[in-house]
């Protein structure tokens, strides 16, 4: 399959909750998207040959100490493992037009992770106490300028 990204609209929204196991029980995650979608500040992969069907998507910002950061990459269970988080994250790379990015995932997300080490992010700190016993590891990459 070919996999393309594209900026967020609102009609993405249920798509993106139904990709977001977390999205689906949890308000907080739901207002977390709409309020990127509202600021178009979330990209979603789809096959190319059907746009309006969302099988992840990445958000990018400015919150973390007013670097670029991204808070979220999500790709549904059913397309792991296909490249869509590489290519989500390329692209966020991309608009950033930034010289470094953070990001940062729990130390139990391992493929996450993996994912970052690939793509040659390197560790930035830990945040303990965000979720018990599952420390928040922080990552930065110096991009190409």
């Amino acid at each position: 399959m070919r996999w393309q990204i594209r900026q967020a609209v609102l009609s993405d929204f249920r798509w993106l909750v139904r990709v977001d196991s977390l999205a689906e029980n949890d308000d907080d995650r739901r207002t977390q998207i709409a309020i990127a979608i509202s600021k178009g500040q979330c990209w979603v992969a789809c096959d190319a040959g059907d746009p309006a069907v969302p099988v992840g998507y990445g958000c990018l910002d400015k919150s973390f100490f007013g670097e670029w950061f991204v808070p979220l990459v999500i790709v549904s269970n059913a397309h792991r493992r296909c490249g869509i988080g590489r290519k989500i994250i390329a692209h966020l790379e991309h608009c950033s037009s930034a010289t470094k990015i953070f990001t940062s995932t729990n130390m139990s997300n391992t493929p996450m992770r993996q994912l970052l080490a690939q793509l040659g992010y390197q560790s930035s700190g830990v945040v303990e106490n965000l979720d018990p016993g599952d420390p928040e590891l922080i990552f930065m990459k110096v991009l190409d300028e």
